[in-house]
């Protein structure tokens, strides 16, 4: 069935054209790199996996709760739209959040894709050129693992949303070189890991655990060459330039926090736009996952240097300030244990399958 008929709503456009600017820039040499990104570089090719196999799609997954998602985490528990609907109803709600999140996952995906793509075209030395074509290949596995879960289990997609699709059109707009790490490796990226996480860490749903661990074992790679590519460049620009950087970090950021209230959710469910936006702003629960989200991102501005007072001030009004001084290699580092962990129970347990089933096939035959 075609991913058209999935949708809760039809997307404008079915192709969205960005008009892109700057320059694809070729390097002669072939010899020398930076020792840190060629090592990422082995890592990308090293870890590169197949979603068909290594991702157990056979496991069922409730489209009416797909991720055990609690009550009390739901924007309109306590309120008089939820006291009116049925159990069915607040199914259906589960099911429209998912889809509405993962959506949003999926389009990231895609956009992440396309500026690895860009990275590779323009970045002016070999060894970043080199990760980004690993990326690009890792985004790829990405957006098809998204586009399966919500085509093949959940059964239904939300358009991109407005403010992620402002961000990826301003990121990929700009002429400079170095925009599209800032704007993904270190804004959308950095978002995504701290939602996947937290999904991540919370869902008692085996098939989209494993989805979101995997995903950030490879981000994690990801994140690392944004710091490292930026970290070496930004030393060697002016003020000014910095500044520039940080006034569209601090764009993003405030694009990013208000893309997290899924309000088409809600006004699918009749929910007048107003009363939808005061509803989740009341929402304990987004509160915290709002902050949690800028777990990943406000260490990572301030270790590639970007932690002027405009953006410091930023930092303060959204409530997240504190977060620069997050240990971000730590978080990276659990990022991928997590993912080796899942693997070695889930085929320690397939084999201790395998033998048993072996043994009771040698047991019937000795009774034959």
């Amino acid at each position: 069935m075609s991913t058209e008929g999935r949708y809760t709503t039809p997307p404008a456009e079915w192709t969205w054209e960005v008009p892109a600017q700057g320059a694809a820039r070729f390097t002669w040499e072939y010899d020398d790199g930076r020792d840190r990104l060629l090592a990422l570089y082995q890592k990308g090719k090293d870890k590169q996996w197949d979603a068909v196999r290594r991702i157990d799609w056979d496991l069922e997954v409730d489209p009416y709760d797909p991720l055990g998602t609690p009550d009390e985490a739901m924007a309109l528990y306590g309120t008089r739209y939820w006291d009116a609907m049925s159990a069915a109803d607040r199914g259906r709600l589960r099911q429209h959040y998912t889809a509405w999140q993962f959506s949003q996952f999926l389009h990231g995906e895609q956009g992440a894709m396309v500026c690895a793509a860009r990275i590779v075209e323009s970045a002016p030395d070999l060894d970043a050129k080199f990760y980004s074509a690993t990326q690009t290949m890792d985004e790829a596995r990405h957006a098809e693992i998204y586009g399966r879960f919500l085509h093949d289990k959940i059964g239904m997609l939300y358009p991109v949303d407005d403010n992620l699709q402002a961000l990826l059109g301003d990121t990929l707009r700009d002429a400079r070189w170095d925009m599209p790490y800032l704007g993904m490796q270190v804004l959308i990226e950095g978002l995504a890991l701290a939602a996947f996480g937290m999904i991540r860490d919370t869902t008692d749903k085996p098939l989209p655990r494993q989805i979101l661990a995997y995903v950030m074992q490879d981000e994690a790679r990801h994140v690392a060459f944004g710091r490292m590519a930026l970290r070496d460049y930004y030393r060697q620009l002016s003020d000014a330039e910095l500044r520039e950087r940080e006034e569209f970090v601090i764009e993003g950021c405030y694009l990013m926090r208000d893309r997290l209230r899924g309000l088409e959710v809600l006004e699918n469910f009749g929910v007048p736009a107003a009363e939808a936006a005061k509803i989740t702003e009341r929402s304990p629960f987004l509160h915290l996952f709002r902050k949690l989200l800028f777990s990943r991102i406000v260490p990572c501005v301030k270790d590639i240097g970007l932690w002027g007072p405009r953006l410091q001030k930023a930092y303060v009004d959204l409530g997240v300030f504190e977060l620069g001084d997050s240990n971000l290699d730590l978080l990276m580092t659990q990022d991928e244990e997590v993912a080796e962990r899942l693997d070695a129970e889930r085929f320690a347990a397939e084999e201790q399958a395998r033998v048993a089933e072996v043994t009771e096939t040698i047991t019937q035959g000795a009774d034959t």
